[in-house]
């Protein structure tokens, strides 16, 4: 597969995305390519009548997206990125672009359109990609741009009215170009897709990486395909076939003797290995199998993991926020460590990305500004450090849990909070760095605001509380969590005190009252129970929530296994005592059993699956 040595190809390069969208982001990091993001400022304010076709506009839009960013950063820190990718998709029906619906009827005409009116029924997606090396010529920027567009063909069920509207009451239409997400609900109203399906996700992978290996690995002569032949008649046998006919070229003159089946394989018969011989002896020729690259870098997974850990350990990310770009000699003497030692350590950083590395030394990239100094918003060094204290030591003795069940596993222990005050913070620190980062997509799953109060049980630090109180002006949010939490959470507040609108009782979900509340939230609850104890739970949380009340649940999705939540979410299952991850099919016959009606399933992104459901009233 050509993909691996491509990646390889931009592995140590300075690698942009142009785009803020997470779709573009996991589709690229999924295929496994580095890079940072910096989205661009380009106003996508073109005029779409004066372009031939919605492709061509697309195009022209990904290229002028990418060169706004190549020029800014160029600008900001002289120094070009070696490669900005820049994409736009529309969405088109019999030639007209749709954008993103204004409102829910804005929605429906789309839809319905997309639905009934067209022959057949359907649209197009049609992305434009743009990427560019960049370098500077005589102190200048100088650009080479590489563009190209693909297009899909997307044929839509039949479908009533009331499911139509159920899809739009859902919310997904309201930010999606053409009013759906193929990736998530809105697969439900795809009859066929006809071409690239991630083009219609948000970037044409494939057409990408196949851009990508022509510049990179032109095709020679004779590695062109070729015609098979099981035994290789004499040459006047028969006539040699035109290049149109084989599929590819002829074989190159001179091949010096070697045979048909030898200048197929590219190999001199008389110096290949005695397998190889033996191959084409026998008139075959097997293709080498593909490079595990991936393997490869999984086994060595723990070793970058490790190398991360160190990295925020020693505080290396901090030393570079305020004085940068700094030396290895100047990083060393900050963290008291070895000149020899720092030095591999930035090195490692860089491979991974982490780093940037310049002729006057070493800087954080923009994410690790971002979640890897100590102070921020979006900071995981809570996540990061009880990673390193205590999942690594309970993941060292895996064995034993899978030989034995978690039960049996030494260590198993230090998955939970202890007793102690520091482990207990190690704890809620790294609950509070993994929830800050999608409070807002669970918070916007749903439209929420016909609740005046809200209860999170087990909301801990309450950071998905402050993401609600945020998006909903008039809400109201209780975090209701166990005593030893409460204790501690003005560490985590903004001011060190609750806000009007957000306040924290202690109690135990299982023993005591729920406080009351028109809405009640279990976030990542759940999986940490058996079924006697999740039915106990919803029972409970029933017999509080009044008639007409809700209940949400935030749970990862493990159909989507390769989300980075859904892969988590696996990954600490080996090891946990009690619990296991349920399907969004799973949790809707839950709520349903604990008399909850009009219970809705929405993404969250990242392997997160948000479940609503309304409390009926008594019969």
């Amino acid at each position: 597969m050509v993909l691996s040595p491509v990646i390889g190809k931009l592995l140590h390069k300075r690698v942009v995305l142009a785009s803020a969208s997470p779709r573009r982001r996991e589709i690229l990091s999924q295929a496994g390519f580095r890079f940072e993001v910096v989205p661009s400022r380009f106003k996508e304010k073109l005029d779409k009548a004066s372009f031939p076709t919605p492709y061509a506009y697309a195009v022209e839009t990904a290229k002028q997206k990418a060169l706004e960013v190549a020029c800014r950063m160029y600008q900001k820190d002289l120094r070009a990125p070696d490669v900005v990718i820049g994409a736009d998709t529309v969405v088109t029906i019999e030639g007209l672009i749709l954008e993103k619906p204004v409102d829910k009827q804005d929605a429906y005409r789309m839809l319905s359109r997309c639905v009934r009116d067209s022959a057949p029924r359907g649209s197009s997606s049609a992305s434009g990609a743009a990427w560019g090396g960049a370098s500077t010529v005589g102190g200048r920027l100088d650009t080479q741009v590489t563009e190209f567009h693909e297009e899909t063909a997307v044929t839509f069920s039949e479908l009533s009215e009331q499911l139509l509207w159920e899809y739009i009451d859902s919310g997904e239409p309201m930010d999606k170009a053409g009013g759906y997400g193929i990736q998530a609900l809105g697969g439900m109203l795809v009859e066929r897709v006809r071409g690239d399906f991630l083009n219609v996700v948000g970037f044409p992978l494939n057409r990408f990486c196949k851009t990508l290996a022509e510049l990179y690995y032109p095709p020679r002569r004779e590695d062109l395909p070729r015609v098979r032949h099981d035994s290789i008649p004499a040459v006047d046998t028969f006539d040699v076939p035109s290049d149109s006919e084989a599929g590819g070229s002829r074989a190159a003159p001179g091949d010096g003797g070697r045979g048909r089946a030898g200048a197929e394989a590219g190999v001199d018969s008389a110096q290949a290995p005695a397998g190889a011989q033996r191959a084409v002896a026998a008139g075959k020729v097997e293709d080498p199998p593909p490079f595990p690259s991936d393997l490869l870098e999984l086994i060595d997974g723990f070793k970058a993991s490790k190398a991360l850990f160190t990295a925020c350990k020693l505080k290396v990310f901090d030393a570079l926020k305020d004085e940068a770009p700094l030396k290895a000699v100047d990083v060393a003497r900050k963290i008291d460590a070895s000149v020899c030692g720092t030095g591999r350590l930035l090195d490692v950083c860089v491979a991974l990305g982490l780093l940037e590395k310049t002729d006057r030394g070493y800087r954080n990239t923009q994410r690790a500004e971002r979640h890897l100094a100590s102070e921020g918003a979006g900071s995981l060094r809570g996540l990061i450090a009880y990673n390193d204290e205590r999942a690594w030591d309970v993941f060292t003795h895996l064995e034993s849990a899978v030989r034995g069940g978690a039960q049996q596993a030494p260590g198993r222990q230090a998955e939970a909070p202890s007793q102690s005050k520091e482990r207990r913070l190690q704890f809620m620190r790294a609950m509070h760095g993994l929830t800050s980062l999608t409070a807002r997509p669970v918070a916007t799953a749903f439209d929420l605001s016909r609740f005046s109060s809200a209860c999170d049980l087990g909301g801990c630090t309450g950071a998905l509380a402050g993401e609600l109180a945020q998006e909903y002006p008039h809400l109201k949010v209780t975090v209701f969590d166990l005593p030893e939490v409460i204790e501690h959470v003005a560490c985590f507040l903004p001011e060190g005190r609750p806000t009007e609108r957000i306040s924290f009782v202690p109690g135990d979900f299982f023993k005591d009252g729920l406080p009351d509340a028109q809405l009640y939230i279990l976030s990542r609850i759940l999986h940490d129970w058996p079924d006697d104890r999740v039915q106990e739970l919803l029972s409970r949380v029933a017999g509080s929530c009044k008639p007409g009340g809700g209940l949400l649940v935030v749970e990862a999705d493990p159909e989507q296994r390769a989300a980075p939540a859904s892969l988590s979410a696996a990954l600490n299952a080996l090891v946990r005592p009690q619990g296991r991850e349920r399907s969004a099919a799973e949790y809707r016959l839950l709520l349903e059993q604990h008399g909850f009606r009009d219970v809705r399933v929405a993404p969250a992104g990242h392997g997160l699956h948000v479940v609503l459901g309304t409390r009926a009233a008594a019969p």
